[in-house]
């Protein structure tokens, strides 16, 4: 019986899916399950992605602003982005600073910055910082004549004789006493390390003196935006004309054409 079961099997037709009619032909090929179910879902994709816009669209606020409203316009019907060379070349920390802050609270910072700046100057005075520029004082001596009717320099006139100071003392610019007021002066004796202690002190004085005067710089400029744009935003007769833009060292300059007052 088992043998007569795999013998009828075996004769069994092979099941093949039905083909277009020769008559429907020119309609293309005939539509499968497979191909119904993928149609099916990418209609019902579609239908649930109207259905979530329509609802966005019913609960939209108007009065909601984006920052892609500013950013973008409509050509020919297409929206396309801003172009950057349109945009300011601002920094990051300025366009943070733009957006999150106001005209009164950077013109408060700046302040703190100046003042801050002020009282490190009147302790350090800028003595010997950065010193790259080479001293190039030039003493005047008799001149020493020689045989042939040229002018020699002189070779024996002494430096720090004419200065009246130790020849140790020779190079600096600043703070070099005479040899009567070293005499009077009681010098303690510094070890080295007290020494390398007292120099990297005032290093670190000068390195954060530089820093400050660099963000009251920033600061500055960041005023002068915002002074710019609160100007533009008050109510004229004629437009003002931009002559240049701004950028991260400059802010934008404007000419303002003169109204006369009523």
């Amino acid at each position: 019986m088992s043998s007569w079961k795999k013998a009828s099997k075996s004769n069994q037709k092979v099941h093949r899916e039905r083909h277009q009619p020769e008559s429907r032909k020119h309609l293309g090929l005939l539509e499968k399950k497979k191909d119904y179910q993928r149609r099916a879902r990418d209609a019902e994709r579609k239908a649930k992605t109207l259905h979530l816009l329509h609802k966005r669209a019913l609960n939209k606020n108007p009065d909601e602003f984006y920052h892609h409203m500013i950013r973008s316009k409509l050509k020919d019907g297409q929206h396309h982005e801003q172009d950057e060379s349109e945009k300011d070349e601002h920094s990051k920390e300025q366009i943070a600073l733009m957006q999150t802050q106001d005209l009164k609270y950077v013109t408060m910072k700046r302040t703190i910055e100046t003042k801050k700046i002020k009282r490190l100057q009147s302790q350090l005075h800028m003595i010997d910082f950065a010193n790259t520029v080479p001293n190039t004082h030039i003493f005047f001596v008799e001149d020493d004549n020689t045989n042939d009717g040229t002018v020699a320099e002189s070779t024996e006139f002494d430096l720090a004789k004419h200065l009246d100071t130790h020849p140790d003392l020779i190079e600096r610019k600043t703070n070099r006493p005479r040899l009567s007021h070293l005499d009077k002066i009681n010098l303690t004796v510094l070890n080295p390390y007290e020494i390398k202690k007292a120099n990297a002190l005032k290093q670190q004085a000068y390195q954060e003196l530089t820093k400050r005067i660099e963000r009251e710089k920033e600061l500055a400029i960041v005023q002068q935006k915002l002074a710019i744009k609160k100007a533009l935003q008050q109510p004229r007769l004629q437009k003002p004309k931009k002559i240049q833009k701004g950028t991260k060292d400059a802010p934008p300059v404007y000419e303002f054409k003169y109204e006369r007052k009523k």
